[in-house]
């Protein structure tokens, strides 16, 4: 997803993206501030108030890197599959929690790609994972209209990562 980050341009920060509610600028913010706060929840450490600044004037491609690297590190990090770690959700394992988040992750590259005119390269394995776990864990009671929308219908040639998309309640 960093490629897809790297190629946005200025000029696109204020585009829409298939997530209704957010701008490509409102989705690196929401990358960055739950990005960062979830390294923290990870390593089973309390994280501070993170705020995104609320206008760039550029492209935060570092910064979301930084985050991002940071992410994975903590996820990979010795504990976190095993550790009870504190969501927006609730409770829940790391292990289930890290699936949760590869499953927003995953969407909202998919936001920033299509609204940025990219294509969006994820390995099928990756996707299919994803979808496995997104079909199982996503319940109805998150189906709320803010954290999920009711699923879309795709034409019968969508690919995986569309029918995804769709599942999540992205318009394509």
């Amino acid at each position: 997803m960093n490629a897809t980050v790297d190629r946005i341009q200025t000029m696109q920060m204020n585009d829409p993206t298939p997530c209704s509610k957010f701008t490509v600028h409102d989705v690196l913010n929401h990358m960055i501030v739950l990005g960062g706060t979830f390294t923290y929840s990870f390593r089973g450490e309390d994280a501070p108030e993170l705020r995104a600044p609320g206008v760039y004037g550029w492209v935060p491609a570092a910064e979301f890197r930084e985050v991002m690297d940071d992410l994975l590190a903590a996820v990979k990090s010795p504990g976190a599959m095993e550790r009870q770690v504190t969501t927006p959700m609730g409770e829940m394992p790391g292990e289930t929690f890290a699936r949760l988040v590869a499953f927003d992750g995953l969407m909202h590259g998919w936001d920033l790609a299509s609204s940025t005119g990219q294509r969006f390269e994820v390995p099928p394995a990756v996707i299919c994972a994803v979808d496995e776990f997104a079909r199982s864990a996503l319940t109805s009671e998150m189906r709320d209209g803010d954290t999920f929308k009711d699923a879309t219908t795709v034409p019968d040639d969508a690919s995986q990562l569309e029918r995804l998309a769709a599942f999540s309640g992205r318009s394509l």
